[in-house]
């Protein structure tokens, strides 16, 4: 194995990446929009990286890019079938066999460094999503140089990482115990901290910007139950540069955006997990999604981010990669919904939207679509609307919000401050509307359709066609 900890910052692209990402002032939380490109592989974003800025997205998520399990024969489909011709699932780079930049999937380390160097060229920050919580199903898949850098196989897992979870509302079996059959990794071992680091620095070296931490919630925090194997739970301590282990620390710190996926449920810690990242605000996107199926914004109460973290620590979605795919939870809503709902979140303050790239060619009865891991998404990620509000987002940072509702609750207003308002029909049927307004008087054309609406005496009027949403700017 190389020694990463010699090579951080030995390239001079590396070091002038992290020169000028020191220098770049962020914008705020408020601004922000992140694109899941979800099985695109990294050739696939670089080769999009102008059509994704030009959409108004501040950071691009890849999926993992580290040294994964090889299942189906390497097949490229994103799920096949027993007799399907191309086997393959998406789920696989799921499963690491290595902390090592590259895999069969998506790419390898040199087409990792074009994508970021694509990206640098572009404005467009880097996510890559990063799973040290556990290894492949298959744990004997694990490559002989992560066992010697742990120092032996069984020193890799929690002394109950084979154990499976039965209650996941149960700290120590949620964090030391093995999920959905994949083996719990002892992230509390210093070897494994500094082999993991090195990946991670290696990733910042080649243009990273940040990271969403996969099954956050399953790796332990300070105040939780230790694993026999463990002296003390102080992983996020590490990952997130706020201490070092055996003398390497995370580079840059204080210009890495990092969130973790910390799925809501009883008993989960979400306000000291906040104290170390961003969070996904699960709970909301179920909320967001009931109201796009019932069409009325009177189902749930959307003002309310279900999460005792601050809004501007969420990372918010409609759907998620899980959503769509596990169980199938929000494939069933058309695309047209979909953008109802994120017009609806990226016209809000706070959070920090995330739009899920559906696979190719997926339609209502066929989720996977063209069934190839690779391929770009459908076009649903530049969709006018879509981009109208993302652009509009960036426009209204800092400005206050104002969430108002139609008499029969088929029409949203978010009002911001004085400057702008998006109107999002969530129904399926034609809105003639009339309500309050925090706009001047006068005409107003929406940014993408030229659809004219009018303000007098503090109350905008004009008609919305079914599932459409409007942008509206103050001259």
């Amino acid at each position: 194995m190389k020694n990463f900890s010699k090579i951080l910052v030995a390239s001079a692209f590396g070091a002038c990446l992290a020169l000028s990402a020191q220098a770049q002032k962020p914008r705020s939380a408020d601004g922000e929009v992140i694109l899941h490109a979800w099985t695109w592989s990294l050739d696939t974003i670089a080769a999009n990286m102008k059509l994704i800025a030009d959409a108004g997205y501040d950071y691009v998520q890849t999926s993992p890019v580290q040294a994964c399990y090889v299942g189906d024969g390497g097949g490229p489909a994103l799920f096949s079938e027993p007799g399907d011709s191309v086997q393959g699932k998406w789920y696989y780079y799921y499963q690491p066999t290595d902390w090592t930049i590259g895999n069969y999937m998506l790419g390898s380390r040199d087409d990792f460094r074009a994508m970021c160097d694509s990206a640098y060229k572009y404005g467009v920050k880097v996510i890559v999503d990063v799973l040290p919580n556990h290894t492949a199903i298959d744990h004997h898949a694990v490559l002989p140089a992560l066992d010697r850098a742990v120092g032996g196989h069984d020193n890799l897992y929690h002394a109950s990482g084979f154990t499976p979870i039965r209650d996941y509302n149960d700290r120590r079996e949620c964090t030391t115990g093995e999920m959905g059959g994949l083996p719990d990794v002892n992230t509390e071992n210093p070897d494994f901290q500094h082999y993991y680091l090195q990946y991670v620095n290696d990733l910042i070296n080649l243009g990273a910007r940040g990271f969403r931490y996969d099954t956050a919630k399953h790796i332990g925090l300070p105040s939780d139950p230790l694993d026999a194997r463990s002296g003390q739970n102080d992983f996020w301590d590490v990952a997130t540069g706020r201490k070092g282990v055996k003398g390497l620390s995370m580079l840059m710190p204080d210009s890495i955006y990092i969130y973790g996926e910390v799925l809501q449920d009883r008993n989960v810690k979400e306000k000291e997990y906040a104290e170390y990242m961003d969070l996904t605000a699960s709970a909301y996107g179920h909320a967001l999604r009931h109201v796009i199926e019932a069409g009325d914004a009177s189902v749930e109460d959307l003002a309310d981010w279900r999460h005792p973290a601050r809004p501007d620590q969420l990372v918010t979605w409609v759907e998620s990669h899980d959503t769509y795919c596990n169980a199938h939870e929000s494939a069933g809503l058309t695309d047209d919904q979909i953008r109802t709902g994120w017009v609806y979140l990226t016209a809000r303050a706070g959070g920090k939207p995330l739009f899920y790239s559906r696979p190719a060619g997926s339609t209502r009865e066929n989720y996977w679509g063209t069934n190839r891991i690779g391929r770009r998404g459908n076009d649903e990620f530049f969709h006018p609307e879509v981009v109208a509000v993302n652009k509009f987002r960036h426009a209204m940072a800092s400005q206050p919000e104002t969430l108002r509702y139609s008499d029969n609750s088929a029409v949203a207003e978010i009002s911001r401050g004085t400057a702008g308002a998006a109107l999002i029909n969530f129904s399926q049927k034609e809105q003639k509307l009339k309500m309050a307004c925090d706009l001047a008087d006068g005409t107003y054309t929406d940014a993408v359709s030229g659809a004219q609406f009018k303000v007098a005496k503090g109350h905008i009027s004009g008609k919305l066609a079914p599932l459409t949403t409007y942008i509206l700017y103050a001259r």
